[in-house]
């Protein structure tokens, strides 16, 4: 019995100085998940595993504590071939080359890549992220469509020149960015009510040219417009500006960078949202006719401003503003509220739009977005843009400053919390805002475990339940590790008597549960702390202190009574049993003035202090008592060599002066030569002398 004890308490020792090195910060996790089979385990934390070895449970305990952190499982004896632990995983499903900027031969969209890769694969264990890199680079000859919006209410002759001056403009400077440039033109035109119907406006969008590359068509209907004046100003370009974006195949739009310039001479008029009307809600459909007029403007509402955002923004469309000064305040809320619009001030030469636009072409700054994430995923962005400039957080979107030709990569990495989707495939997209290329994510949850598929629905060893993992999962109304009890009773007085040490005992010490007659001990909330025993009346954790530590960090607690290390005693094993520390230079054991407590000398004459009881602050006459007696036993000499033999003590004659104790005498001989000792009591009450000589000051 002595031999299992000293046995159990050495592993034990062993245990408890290897655990706080093999120990993970998200063990805790692990154990408060409570988790019922493997697929719960694994989705409690990225290192949580689950023991499917059978013989894994001792007596008493549930199939919960089958989960826990990898090296606590190895440390209990479940061996790593037994510990279920799957990983994520990321594969590169499609991966072109960015477009090669040397060649300036490719024209073609499809044949243009500045985002890399293209198409992902991952595999997201709870917790555990998976990251890759997305580099971007802004190719030459890029595709590029610009529709040119105009409102022509209340225009006086001059806008009206203004207007088409700008258009022509836009025209010839784009023609000179790129050779793959097409350019459409629609209006805000007079649309009267026919009798008898209620009108809204008298104005309505019409597609006058869809985009297509012929520059001089786009000139010649230009020119063709004239003022549509009227006595009420139109405000209905939100109607115009969604009709653009919607109307994909009537307007023309193809996968390149998309630009509608807005020119205006007053504002715009947008629905509120969730306020009632009594028109029809706005339902962002496409309702243009056979002759590219708009049809719906007298039986619904405009739009709101974030129906009109999400529209520009899903059909990836840079909105331009081109207002007069006295509206800039006005269109500046417009732009606040609509991702990377613009607002240009209409000036004599138009040179500011002509740069806005010029500037949204050549994508000076890239912005990713990604599409709506499953609850419980989560995506982080780190931007590494030009001159090492790096950043994270919302800022990790983006990079700025951005030419032809420059590359630049992001950092991306995704999480997923337990299992979104209830385990179901998706796919998400990243793309840079204003472009039409993107990486498409495929997203895989790992929810179950392989052992999962191993089954086994007609155990022997499970009473009523299916054994899977290495675990009985018991149907409804059965409990237990083996699914042997039933739950009616659990609560039975036959069942508790067993779980008490007496009669006048409380059930499981009350620190436990009774289930199907033994004791199932409660799990503390620090997982390094928990209760023990048949009748969970020990725990490891209400033993003495000392300096803050049970058991002062020199053994184990063990049903409230420290359990020391072999050098260490004391009811808080701080106390060491290491003689080191009271020997003295000259080997003796407090000088021979003290016992070895704890490791630390206590001086038993009072006399004397110190490390080693070598100080004694009253002793001054001790060298001069005893020097003439040290002369003639070590060197046969001085005024008691006559009677040397009168002397109480024998001398040890040593070479160094490291050999004596640190407080020694110093004396000069007849021949002028230095000599030091040292004089101590051992324990038997014996002096113990030692001597040295020397040449020079000791």
């Amino acid at each position: 019995m002595k031999m299992d004890l000293k046995y159990i308490l050495n592993t034990m020792l062993i245990c408890c100085w290897i655990w706080p090195r093999l120990a993970h910060s998200d063990r805790g996790d692990c154990l408060k998940a409570n988790a019922k089979s493997c697929a719960e385990c694994i989705q409690a934390g990225k290192n949580c595993g689950w023991c499917t070895l059978a013989e894994f449970l001792r007596k008493g305990e549930l199939t919960v504590t089958r989960c826990d952190d990898i090296e606590s499982l190895r440390m209990r004896g479940c061996p790593i071939e037994d510990i279920e632990n799957p990983k994520g995983s990321l594969r590169v499903e499609s991966d072109r080359y960015l477009t090669d900027l040397a060649s300036g031969m490719k024209t073609n969209v499809e044949d243009l890549t500045q985002i890399q890769p293209q198409k992902l694969s991952l595999k997201l264990r709870s917790g555990e992220s998976q990251s890759f890199s997305l580099h971007f680079q802004k190719a030459k000859e890029y595709p590029m469509d610009l529709y040119y919006l105009a409102d022509l209410s209340l225009s006086v002759q001059d806008g009206l020149e203004n207007m088409k001056k700008l258009g022509i403009e836009l025209n010839e400077e784009m023609r000179k960015m790129t050779s793959d440039f097409r350019i459409g033109f629609g209006v805000l035109q007079k649309n009267p009510c026919t009798a008898g119907e209620t009108c809204r406006s008298q104005f309505s969008f019409r597609n006058v040219l869809p985009l297509n590359s012929d520059g001089a068509t786009f000139s010649t209907l230009l020119h063709n417009q004239a003022i549509a004046a009227s006595l009420n100003s139109s405000e209905d370009g939100a109607d115009a500006i969604m009709q653009t974006a919607v109307c994909g195949d009537t307007i023309g739009w193809r996968n390149a960078i998309r630009l509608l310039v807005y020119y205006s001479n007053t504002g715009l008029h947008f629905s509120r949202d969730g306020k009632l009307s009594s028109m029809r809600p706005n339902d962002g459909k496409c309702h243009i006719d056979s002759q590219g007029v708009y049809t719906m403007n007298h039986h619904q509402n405009h739009p709101s401003i974030s129906h009109l955002a999400r529209k520009l923004e899903k059909n990836q469309i840079q909105l331009l503003f081109a207002v007069k000064e006295e509206l800039k305040d006005i269109y500046q809320l417009f732009h606040d509220s609509i991702p990377k619009s613009e607002v240009g001030i209409l000036t004599s030469n138009s040179s500011n739009v002509i740069k806005l636009t010029l500037n949204a072409f050549q994508a000076s700054e890239v912005i990713l977005a990604n599409s709506k994430l499953p609850a419980g995923v989560s995506i982080h962005y780190t931007a590494h843009c030009k001159n090492n400039t790096i950043h994270t957080g919302e800022d990790g979107r983006k990079c700025s400053g951005i030419q032809v030709g420059d590359e630049v990569h992001f950092a991306i990495s995704i999480k997923a919390e337990k299992c979104p989707n209830k385990g179901q495939k998706t796919t998400i997209n990243i793309e840079p805002r204003g472009l039409n290329e993107k990486v498409k994510i495929d997203l895989e949850f790992i929810c179950e475990c392989e052992c999962q598929k191993n089954a086994t629905t007609n155990s022997s060893d499970c009473h009523q339940g299916m054994l899977e993992c290495g675990a009985c999962r018991c149907k409804e109304g059965r409990i237990g590790p083996y699914c042997e009890c039933s739950t009616d009773e659990v609560i039975s007085e036959d069942t508790e008597a067993s779980c008490r040490k007496d009669n006048a005992s409380p059930i499981c010490s009350n620190n436990g549960d009774c289930i199907c007659g033994e004791c199932v001990c409660k799990k503390r909330e620090n997982p390094s702390e928990m209760f023990s025993g048949q009748y969970c009346q020990c725990d490891n954790f209400s033993c003495d202190r000392f300096n803050g530590l049970i058991c002062g960090g020199n053994g184990i607690c063990h049903c409230g009574q420290c359990l020391c290390l072999p050098t260490f005693t004391g009811d808080a094993c701080h106390c060491s049993m290491d003689i080191e520390g009271c020997e003295s230079t000259n080997g003796q054991i407090c000088n021979g003035r003290g016992t070895c407590e704890c490791g630390r000398c206590r001086c038993t004459d009072s006399r004397f202090s110190g490390p080693t009881c070598e100080q004694c602050p009253t002793c001054l006459g001790v060298c001069a008592v005893h020097k003439n007696c040290v002369l003639c036993k070590a060197f046969n000499k001085g005024p008691k060599k006559d009677t040397c033999d009168q002397c109480e003590f024998e001398v040890t004659l040593v070479e160094h002066l490291d050999q004596l104790a640190q407080q020694h005498c110093r004396f000069k001989d007849m021949d002028n030569s230095w000599f030091c000792f040292s004089y101590s009591i051992n324990d038997q009450e014996v002096p113990e002398v030692h001597v040295v000589k020397t040449r020079g000051w000791c």
